[in-house]
């Protein structure tokens, strides 16, 4: 039985659910060669793409896992199942640009956005472990 969610914890799921919701449609966006002029403007600079994914996933990362911390424990190994499964998705969704002709597949994309993975659920579970000390 689980205990009702207090009023921080639901805002909080329902940032991380409108943000995913948000990357979704910047997805298909991209995909489908219509992604809107204030987004790509975050593409003219630079390593902008690069950013862009290491920023992106790094929000969306600490969102998920501060309203679903619900851990993966693997012997002394614990990691909120959120940043799994984002990792998993991430390389997905990259390796999927290799089949539109609108999007290029790239490593150093991936790694990026990998990083944003890492970095913002390290920091959920910062703020998480500050909070219960």
């Amino acid at each position: 039985m689980s205990l009702p969610l207090d009023g921080l914890a639901m805002k909080t799921r329902i940032a991380a659910v409108l943000f995913l919701i948000f990357m979704l449609l910047v997805i298909a966006a991209a995909d489908s060669g219509t992604l809107i002029t204030q987004i790509r403007a975050l593409y003219n600079f630079p390593y902008g793409d690069k950013l862009g994914h290491f920023v992106m996933y790094g929000i969306l990362s600490f969102l998920l896992a501060s309203a679903f911390p619900r851990p993966f424990s693997w012997g002394r190994l614990s990691v909120p199942i959120v940043m799994l499964i984002l990792l998993v998705f991430s390389t997905t969704e990259e390796y999927s640009q290799r089949f539109f002709a609108t999007r290029t597949a790239d490593g150093i994309d991936m790694i990026c956005s990998w990083l944003g993975i890492l970095s913002g659920t390290w920091l959920a579970v910062r703020k998480q472990r500050a909070a219960h000390h």
